[in-house]
């Protein structure tokens, strides 16, 4: 944000952002509430230092892996939108890729020795993310 008020860098007519970004706010805001309430519903623990206690596979889990990733990807690129600037989606691009590459492969590790053929079968019946 600091880079976008120092040297304002626009990648779309004013007139879309507002009413690009802020549907895709409370597009991920929503996303992001449903699915914590799935996982508080199946009594395992949202924050990843918990120990996860079961697979969740209703709600949006029936669709991606990682719908909260998703959710808090969707959050800054609608963020991007509304305040239209190309500096946050290029840190986007960044976040996503170390999401993809680091974070999730460590989850996916866990998962797998902890819950083995139960969760391969997650993963190989549901994306990743969408």
């Amino acid at each position: 944000m600091v880079i976008h008020l120092a040297t304002p860098l626009r990648f779309l007519p004013e007139t879309l952002a507002v009413r690009l970004g802020v549907p895709l706010i409370a597009l991920a805001i929503a996303l992001f509430c449903y699915s914590v309430a799935k996982f508080r519903a199946a009594g395992t623990p949202v924050p990843a230092r918990k120990p996860t206690t079961v697979i969740v596979r209703t709600g949006p889990y029936r669709f991606s892996r990682n719908p909260i990733y998703l959710a808090f990807s969707m959050f800054q690129l609608g963020f991007a939108i509304w305040v239209n600037s190309a500096w946050l989606l290029a840190t986007l691009v960044g976040a996503v890729a170390l999401i993809h590459s680091v974070v999730i492969p460590k989850e996916e590790q866990y998962l797998e020795g902890k819950f083995g053929a139960l969760y391969l079968d997650y993963r190989a019946s549901v994306r990743r993310w969408l």
